[in-house]
């Protein structure tokens, strides 16, 4: 399951992280949130150790993602080196994160 992170651990687990990272920006009373959920579950298996993944909670860290530009859930930003390289909003598919995440490897 997808470390829960917040504002105060950000910078360490997904600035300075040595992997590439996947934070999903999600809220509990999101329904494709929680449908977006086993789909980002799978792909932490698929990509164990070469991606890290994490959830931040838009209504406990909405600093986050306002400095994100969050501006609905789920939105999944791709971090690399400590910089966005992509997103994806909505409910999308797993084909289509696994899209973003081998562009995120490569």
């Amino acid at each position: 399951m997808a470390e829960r992170i917040s504002a105060a651990d950000f910078d360490e687990k997904v600035l300075r992280s040595q992997i590439p990272v996947a934070a999903d920006f999600y809220s509990d009373s999101c329904i494709p949130c929680k449908r977006l959920s086993p789909v980002i579950s799978r792909l932490e298996e698929e990509f164990s150790g070469r991606v890290k993944f994490v959830k931040i909670n838009v209504n406990f860290d909405s600093e986050l993602a306002e400095q994100y530009d969050v501006m609905a859930a789920p939105t999944v930003v791709f971090f690399r080196d400590g910089n966005e390289t992509g997103r994806t909003r909505g409910a999308v598919t797993q084909e289509t994160l696994t899209g973003a995440i081998e562009e995120l490897l490569f």
